[in-house]
């Protein structure tokens, strides 16, 4: 896990400035404690940080091949480098190190930009092609890694972070309003853009090409093909899928440093220690709670009972209102877009924590994407027998039900599912807000009409997978490039890397994503039930008590709780004061009444009032860095 950055002057020979990238390199001095190295070239300058995982004497970036013809910086691990090390040997390739990285610059050179559809990891790269003064970057498939860029007069910036970007630039960039109506609308911004005017993120399986004075952004990733075999068996998929798992997670735990998890009292992180139990006892966990009696639905308890029942070192760290309060700020601040979910700020604490005795750590992100967990997967399962409800029967039921006091997921449904357009369907089911209501919440003439519904414009590159797919697949494959890779994997890689620690997603395996996606939708729910495979794989391996638990966010129910207490308090005069950022683009009277609804009992608002705070928190990071004309500071010493 590292940090990638550079500048090239595509369309035309223009030496780049040491000092530029040099400044860029140090702004995500976070991101690699262990090691930093520069390469420049006429015209183009690569900068890294290193946090040292594997090959810890032998992998300094960025690095070259023999003759310097290909070099490569990269943030990530390959986990399959070592197979595709001995294919290339075999083809005559001579290797110096023992790194992963290596395997990019030899396979580079053997298979051109076709190396990215045969690597198993994550990664966010640059790949320099001295010869052809060509420079590939590209994000991995599932996205754990970003990689950000602005094109600007022939000129490409790129890194691992915003910063690296703002530490490029003489004066802050303009913010993006639509951008910022999406994120009020998803509650993140979605690829490819970014909160910044100009500044842009690849999309997860993407890569951005510059050459001969040009440049265009592709998609990399074939996706794997829809159901193209034989349905197995239930019992024959159990074990597949349990199969499936340990080879995976055998690729993830490979590290020439300490491995730990990052353990919730669910199943899926469960799942993940039972597997590594069965390589020995006694690994690292870490598990974020309250440590309140009024606050007993933390997951402190079920994670502890879990750990005993592996073996595992387990530890656990506590916050309280106060502590959440405090650190809010901060963890907005270090994710660098506005992501509006309210278990940022526990994981800022047990990043933090874990990174005190290693510096990797496992997480169970993936199985509620790729096997249907979410609430949100029934309905779109089972929507088409609302869509085919007579119109005017619809009509009555939506009516009733929009009268019913907070129970904002099941009004959303009401009118979401029933959208004939399946791309605008997904769309409307994502949504916190319909994209007029949020539309208004902007002060008139700032945004243009409709600029909220123009998101199906930005996943157009996997609209025909999507489409062709069945309900429920088409639904999770937009999932997996967009809410996935833009939040909460987004908000991981930034809170963990702050600190210096390499979060790994073993169920986004390579191997995991495709095997789900050739499965039938009955596969994953049944008869109601979410999750049905991946439930009855957890069956083999943990206690019965564990699988009955109730299911909970990553230690959010107290913070939810939190945000709701503080409505009567400070609330209001937080997001109406004139004084607050917020309040040079939105309209007052709407927000307004947003908090009224709430505070009556109408509406379960606490979503999109999260949001609204989240969103001054971060506007007022902007404004003071914006005042100072330098951007944000690196993160060192936090």
């Amino acid at each position: 896990m590292c940090g990638i950055c550079g500048q090239y002057h595509y369309a035309g020979g223009r030496p780049v400035a040491r000092a530029t990238v040099e400044a860029m390199t140090a702004a995500i001095a976070h991101r690699g404690p262990d090691d930093a190295g520069h390469h420049f070239a006429p015209g183009f300058g690569l900068g890294f940080r290193r946090l040292s995982i594997i090959d810890l004497a032998g992998g300094h970036q960025p690095m070259a091949d023999a003759d310097g013809t290909v070099h490569v910086a990269f943030n990530g691990e390959i986990y399959n480098f070592r197979e595709l090390r001995r294919e290339l040997e075999a083809a005559g390739h001579a290797f110096r190190t023992r790194s992963d990285t290596e395997v990019i610059v030899h396979g580079y050179r053997h298979w051109g930009t076709g190396v990215l559809d045969r690597l198993d990891g994550m990664f966010g790269l640059a790949i320099w092609d001295a010869p052809r003064r060509r420079l590939v970057l590209a994000r991995d498939a599932a996205g754990i890694k970003p990689v950000y860029y602005r094109v600007d007069g022939g000129t490409v910036t790129f890194g691992s972070e915003l910063r690296a970007i703002l530490a490029a630039l003489p004066a802050h960039p303009e913010l993006d309003l639509q951008a910022l109506n999406l994120f009020l609308r998803y509650r993140y911004v979605p690829a490819p853009l970014t909160p910044y005017a100009g500044i842009r993120k690849l999309a997860s399986g993407t890569m951005a090409v510059f050459e001969d004075g040009g440049w265009r952004v592709e998609r990399w990733r074939r996706p794997a093909a829809a159901i193209d075999r034989a349905i197995p068996s239930d019992g024959e998929a159990v074990e597949e899928l349990l199969a499936v798992y340990d080879r995976a997670l055998e690729r993830h735990l490979v590290a020439d440093v300490p491995v730990g998890l990052l353990l919730s009292g669910g199943v899926d992180s469960g799942l993940l220690l039972a597997l590594m139990s069965r390589r020995g006892r006694g690994w690292p966990t870490y598990t974020v709670g309250y440590g309140r009696q009024a606050y007993a639905d933390d997951e402190l308890a079920d994670a502890a009972a879990t750990a005993r029942t592996f073996g595992a070192r387990h530890t656990e760290v506590r916050i309280d209102r106060a502590g959440f309060e405090a650190a809010l700020a901060k963890a907005v601040a270090v994710v660098e877009e506005p992501v509006a979910a309210s278990s940022i700020v526990p994981m800022w604490f047990v990043c933090a924590r874990a990174r005190e005795d290693v510096k990797v750590a496992l997480v169970g992100q993936g199985p509620d994407e790729l096997f249907g967990g979410y609430r949100r997967h029934l309905g779109v399962h089972y929507g088409a027998w609302w869509r085919r409800t007579p119109p005017w029967l619809r009509a009555v039921i939506e009516g009733g039900v929009q009268r019913l006091p907070r129970t904002e997921t099941l009004k959303r449904g009401a009118g979401a599912l029933a959208t004939p357009d399946r791309l605008e369907r997904y769309r409307d089911v994502f949504s916190v807000l319909p994209g007029p209501a949020v539309d208004r919440l902007f002060r008139p003439g700032l945004l243009e009409s409709g600029a909220g519904d123009r998101v199906c414009e930005l996943w157009a590159e996997v609209a025909p997978e999507a489409c062709d797919a069945d309900e429920l697949g088409g639904f999770q494959a937009l999932e997996l490039r967009s809410s996935l890779p833009d939040e909460l994997l987004l908000y991981a890689d930034k809170l963990s890397m702050a600190h210096g620690l390499e979060v790994r997603v073993p169920y986004l395996d390579r191997e995991i994503v495709d095997y789900a996606a050739r499965l039938p939708a009955s596969f994953k729910i049944r008869h109601g039930r979410r999750k049905w495979l991946h439930r009855r794989a957890c069956e083999r391996l943990l206690p019965a008590e564990m699988l009955a638990r109730k299911k909970r966010g990553f230690a959010v129910d107290a913070v939810d709780r939190w945000f709701r207490e503080s409505l009567d308090g400070k609330l209001g005069a937080y997001l109406l004061d004139p004084a607050a950022v917020l309040y040079r683009y939105l309209d007052p009277a709407p927000v307004s009444r947003l908090l009224d609804e709430h505070r009556a009992g109408r509406h379960d608002r606490h979503k999109m009032l999260f949001s609204l705070v989240v969103l001054e928190e971060w506007l007022r990071t902007c404004a003071a860095a914006s005042a100072t004309r330098r951007p944000a500071p690196a993160l060192v010493g936090t």
